[in-house]
């Protein structure tokens, strides 16, 4: 007896219902025809990437910075409509906007 038939015994009444895997289309996040700017800066002697630039909601923009965040096994922030990612990762997360469809300027450096 497995896990599943255990818990039709103890809930007989109980309708299991169909979940989809969550899976992140990219026609879930808004599209912009301006390109997305990727700085790198210092701070506190410390290299850091910053995305700026998007338009659309901010949840999409969330999303977008937790996708980049687990991508790269780093550490981040999203803080007045700018994505912080530590350490200086302007290549890969350019690469990985241009896969996605999105505009990308580099700024400085």
């Amino acid at each position: 007896m497995d896990l599943q038939d255990q818990l039709k015994n103890l809930f007989p009444g109980h309708v299991e219902e169909e979940t989809t895997p969550n899976t992140n289309n990219d026609s879930s996040i808004w599209m912009q025809n301006d390109p997305i700017l990727c700085k790198y800066e210092k701070r506190k002697g410390k290299p850091i990437t910053i995305l700026e630039g998007y338009t659309g909601a901010t949840e999409d923009f969330k999303i977008l910075a937790k996708e980049i965040k687990t991508k790269l096994s780093v550490g981040g922030s999203f803080k007045d409509d700018k994505i912080i990612i530590q350490g200086d990762y302007r290549d890969k997360i350019m690469q990985m906007l241009k896969d996605k469809g999105f505009n990308v300027k580099r700024v400085g450096g």
